[in-house]
Formats: C-alpha cells, sequence, structure tokens
C-alpha cells in the first residue's frame, strides 16, 4: 500500500471521529436543556411539598392568603393571570394580525421592512419601562378619562363598576396588550410570508379583489400558525413580572370589575418571595411558581405544534 493511500485513509478516520465527536457534543448541549428544565421542575415540585400536603387541591380554588395565620389559596392570582392575559390577547390579536397583513400584502416591501423593525424595537424595551411609563403616564391617564367615561356611560355593567384608582386590572390589560404585539406581529408575518404565491395569483386571476384575496386565500391557509402565535403570545403575558406588578395594584381579590386592582401570580412571586415569613409560606408561593411554568410550558408547547403543522404546510405545498 503506497504513502499517498495510506494518508488518504487516515484523513478519512479521523475526520469521521472528528465527526462522530462534534455529534456528541452538540447532542450533550442539546440534552442539557432538558437535564435543566427536568432539574427545575424536580426542585420546585420539592420545594413545593409541604403546601401540596398542607392544602391540596384548596390551594387552587382557595382565597384566603394570610402568612400570619399560614392559611394560602392560590386563587386570586390564578384569576388575575388569566383574566389579563386573555383580555390583552383579545385586544393585541385584531392590531397584531392586521399590522402583519400591511406589512406583508398592502404597503411596498420597504416600507413593510420599516414597519416591521418599528414593531418589533418594542420587544427590545425592557419590562420595567413598560411599567415605568405606565405606572408615570397611562395610569394618570386612565384615572382622569377613560375610567370616569366608563363609569359614566357603562357603570351598569359589573365590568365597570368601582371608584377610577388608575392602577387596575384594566391598566394592566393595555401594558400586556402593548408587550405582546410584537411577538403576535413577528410571527404572524412570517406565517403570511410562508402562503404561497400561486395560491395568491390563481385567486387574483379568478376576479378577487385584495381583500377578498386575503380573506379567502391568506387567512385560511396561515390560521393555524396565526392561532400559534396568539397561544406563544399567551404565554409571554401570562408570565409577565415586572411591568404588570406596577400597575395592577397588587390586591388578591377577585372582582368582575375591570377598574378595581388585582394580582397575578408573577406579581406575588416577586413581591413576597424575599421576605417570606415561614417555610410554608415559601412553599406556597414556590407551588404558584410552579403552576406557573407548568401552564406557561403548556401553552408553549402547543403554539410550536400549531406552527410545526403551519410550516409543513407550506413546504408541501412548495414541493407541489
Amino acid at each position: 500500500m503506497s504513502l499517498e493511500t495510506e494518508t488518504h485513509r487516515w484523513k478519512m478516520e479521523k475526520g469521521v471521529s472528528g465527526d462522530l465527536i462534534f455529534k456528541g457534543v452538540t447532542v450533550l448541549f442539546a440534552f442539557s436543556i432538558l437535564v435543566i428544565l427536568l432539574l427545575m421542575i424536580v426542585e420546585m415540585t420539592g420545594e413545593s411539598l409541604p403546601a401540596i400536603r398542607q392544602f391540596g387541591w384548596r390551594f387552587v380554588s382557595g382565597q384566603d392568603w394570610d402568612a400570619v395565620q399560614s392559611s394560602f389559596g392560590a386563587l386570586p392570582y390564578i384569576w388575575g393571570s388569566v383574566v389579563s392575559s386573555i383580555l390583552a390577547l383579545l385586544l393585541a390579536t385584531p392590531l397584531s394580525v392586521g399590522t402583519a397583513i400591511l406589512i406583508t400584502e398592502i404597503v411596498p416591501k420597504k416600507v413593510g421592512g420599516i414597519v416591521a423593525a418599528l414593531v418589533e424595537l418594542l420587544a427590545a424595551i425592557p419590562s420595567v419601562i413598560y411599567g415605568l411609563w405606565g405606572v408615570l403616564v397611562m395610569a394618570p391617564w386612565l384615572q382622569k378619562t377613560v375610567q370616569p367615561f366608563l363609569i359614566e356611560r357603562f357603570g351598569f355593567l359589573p365590568f365597570f363598576k368601582g371608584a377610577p384608582y388608575g392602577v387596575s386590572m384594566l391598566a394592566a390589560v393595555f401594558i400586556l396588550m402593548i408587550m405582546v404585539v410584537p411577538i403576535i406581529t413577528s410571527i404572524t408575518k412570517e406565517v403570511l410570508l410562508a402562503v404561497p404565491q400561486s395560491q395568491k395569483e390563481a385567486a387574483i386571476a379568478l376576479g378577487a379583489t385584495r381583500w377578498e384575496m386575503i380573506r379567502t386565500a391568506v387567512l385560511p391557509y396561515g390560521k393555524s400558525g396565526i392561532l400559534g402565535a396568539v397561544i406563544l403570545g399567551l404565554g409571554r403575558a401570562i408570565g409577565e413580572t415586572m411591568a404588570v406588578t406596577m400597575v395592577i395594584g397588587n390586591s388578591p381579590q377577585i372582582s368582575l370589575s375591570l377598574l378595581s386592582p388585582a394580582y397575578t401570580m408573577p406579581s406575588v412571586i416577586a413581591n413576597e418571595f424575599a421576605e417570606t415569613t415561614s417555610k410554608l409560606h415559601a412553599s406556597a408561593l414556590m407551588e404558584i411558581g410552579l403552576i406557573l411554568l407548568v401552564v406557561t410550558l403548556v401553552i408553549n408547547a402547543l403554539a410550536r405544534l400549531l406552527l410545526w403543522s403551519v410550516t409543513r404546510g407550506a413546504k408541501k405545498g412548495a414541493r407541489l
């Protein structure tokens, strides 16, 4: 065997071993993320066990939160997180989808790129800045203008009863709406861009107007992806801490009125974890964190599944 052949075989063997090492390292990195997540769940579950044993399901359904009497119920915080997040999505979804349609289908590409960049800039603003603006600018404005108007015109409804506090569930809804718009808009934009051009051209060729083309050819194709974007926005909203803490009023009560102060799961953890009075108190806060973690993981997994179904459909359409 010649020296040249031997050298070539040695290089091939070295390349194969290098590939195996690289593959092993990348697999290790990937699984390390799963291990970290698993360790978080295990540790949080272990820390939550005293509260789980003490209260059981009463922890989720109870409304009392008294550290002195060691009585803890998380329902007001779950209520605040769910209501504020869902209402924020109801306001943010039409705005986000409309903005994404404007960027992808209405304005020229250069203008759409500028609008997309400006919208995505909102995601780069720290949440504490949103909270500071909310408590110093938005909450006083709501207290002086919006909330008195709602009380005067719609005060007969349970949703708008009470005094105009400024800091309230309504303020938290508006802050969350602003914060989730960039996420939903960005993902929806990518979903709409994945719609095959031939599908749009076919609708136009059949005599559809631009709106009819968007309504019949674009939106139905991307509805699963848009729903996934909305669910990702829900995951972002339900886990938001600082901005909501600064504007929601932090009152552990359940009220139908949007003008009343409320509380959320992230807010109570941020406010009380450094001042726990007992091991059971800390365990109760950890159980709230565990509930929040599980809910967030389920929401994000569902959103990723919906987005995957859209991208898979787009690839199949491109092959056809």
